[in-house]
């Protein structure tokens, strides 16, 4: 490979066609990384990282574990650029203390999930899974689910992909309650929804579903006690990050009948191993509908995350300011 032209790797996978022409347009060389056994660049670890990684100027990355000993090894990386927009496990100090530019996919993702989240609403609510399953074990009764249309739905957080839920939402002619610490009013009165504080939505809620970030002020917002004021007719819905949820508290909850259901695309064992157990306990309930994070995993929406990434690498390669949105950390730009 010629030097004159600057070395992306890329370790998530499905990256497209189009989004590799798109770099090689602008000066790029591109490399989709190998990883040892098929494994994802979230289960990586930091020499197998090391051995794609050791001549890349940009790093396009999904889910690894980004930390200070990795960028201090890669002293010719200039950009971070997830394809996402969670950045949980980038150690930002670090990045700052080696001069990287981190950047997230802004913009990408939101309608793909937001479809999920209705989906998962729809799926519990209606028993999808315990549906089949009586077709599947043979002649069983028909199981009477509920509706979403004119239900209370509550959502915790009003970011972009709860945005995009709330427009969704009106086409059921749901009632939208939404926690959030910051409440625009001008758009709370445009979309017809209302702010109240996290308690009472869990107590008013059909649907109460999560779309906050993972902090340490947020871990486990929804515990025993939360979940506890929740109607026995309701259901749990997280497609934002495990860990704003206490699974073990979750799964104590589904077994006593305590809440209806759930509709759970991440979970607490994905940055903690050793709840596997409780994914899995969760998994197997019937009235538990799961996806393994996949809800951004669309054909279009890797596609529009994947060019963001892109955009974001070309950019900041070519001496110019990220997209808008996009910059998490940086010492030259100002992140917005």
């Amino acid at each position: 490979m010629s030097r004159d032209k600057r070395l992306v790797v890329v370790t998530p996978k499905f990256f497209d066609d189009s989004t590799i022409s798109f770099l090689e347009e602008h000066g790029c060389s591109v490399v989709i990384a190998k990883l040892p056994n098929g494994k994802s660049d979230a289960a990586a670890t930091e020499e197998e990282l090391l051995s794609v990684l050791s001549d890349a100027d940009a790093w396009i990355v999904g889910h690894a574990n980004v930390t200070l000993s990795l960028l201090q090894a890669l002293p010719r990386l200039r950009i971070i650029a997830r394809r996402g927009v969670g950045y949980e496990r980038v150690d930002l100090d670090a990045a700052a203390k080696t001069g990287k530019v981190v950047t997230i996919a802004a913009g990408g993702n939101e309608e793909s999930v937001a479809d999920r989240t209705l989906g998962l609403m729809l799926a519990t609510a209606h028993r999808f899974r315990e549906s089949q399953q009586q077709l599947i074990d043979g002649p069983g009764s028909i199981l009477i689910g509920n509706d979403l249309y004119a239900k209370t739905v509550g959502l915790v957080g009003l970011g972009r992909i709860a945005q995009h839920v709330v427009k969704r939402l009106r086409a059921f002619e749901t009632t939208i309650l939404v926690s959030t610490p910051r409440p625009t009013f001008v758009y709370g009165k445009a979309m017809n929804i209302e702010y109240v504080d996290l308690d009472t939505l869990l107590l008013r809620s059909d649907f109460v579903s999560l779309h906050a970030p993972l902090k340490p002020s947020t871990k486990h917002l929804i515990d025993a006690r939360r979940l506890g004021l929740m109607k026995s007719s309701a259901f749990l819905i997280n497609t934002a990050r495990g860990g704003l949820v206490d699974d073990r508290a979750l799964l104590d909850s589904l077994n006593k009948g305590r809440i209806a259901g759930a509709g759970l695309d991440v979970f607490e064992s994905e940055s903690e191993p050793g709840l596997a157990w409780v994914t899995q306990d969760l998994v197997r309930l019937p009235n538990v509908i799961a996806t393994p994070h996949s809800g951004a995993s669309t054909h279009e929406g890797l596609q529009r995350t994947n060019l963001i990434a892109a955009n974001c690498v070309v950019s900041v390669l070519g001496g110019e300011e990220p997209p808008p949105g996009c910059l998490v950390s940086s010492s030259t730009y100002s992140a917005s």
